[in-house]
């Protein structure tokens, strides 16, 4: 038995009093089931994840989520404290990662957040309300 599999029948073993092979075994099955029930395509969640881990980016996506329809990529400087570089590479990534779309119109780039950036906006503020 190897050592990760001892440690989980001395966890099974204290929740019930007693353990053998089978109990162990079961339990074993029940978690490769979790991990079975894992999205196929975890890489663009992950990716979005990443995307949201930086303030600048987390914040323009709170931003375009509050607005009233789309922001001219010149409306994040005034209130951002970071470069027009970082601004741009932070839309860049925001874009690949699914949470903004852009349109060019002449020399403008304007910004929309996409429809699963509002609901993650959502979800994080809906558990942030109740308290989880």
């Amino acid at each position: 038995m190897t050592q990760a599999n001892d440690r989980l029948r001395r966890l099974v073993e204290d929740e019930v009093g007693s353990c053998c092979e089978a109990d162990v075994a079961e339990r074993l099955a029940g978690l490769e089931a979790l991990v079975g029930d894992l999205p196929s395509d975890t890489a663009s969640d992950l990716r979005t994840l990443k995307a949201l881990g930086s303030e600048t980016r987390y914040r323009i996506v709170r931003m375009l989520a509050a607005a009233d329809g789309e922001l001219c990529v010149c409306e994040f400087d005034p209130v951002l404290d970071v470069s027009q570089s970082a601004i741009s590479h932070a839309l860049s990534e925001l874009t690949d990662a699914g949470l903004v779309t852009r349109r060019k119109e002449g020399k403008w780039r304007y910004y929309r957040a996409t429809d699963r950036a509002e609901r993650l906006v959502d979800a994080l503020d809906a558990t942030r309300e109740d308290g989880s």
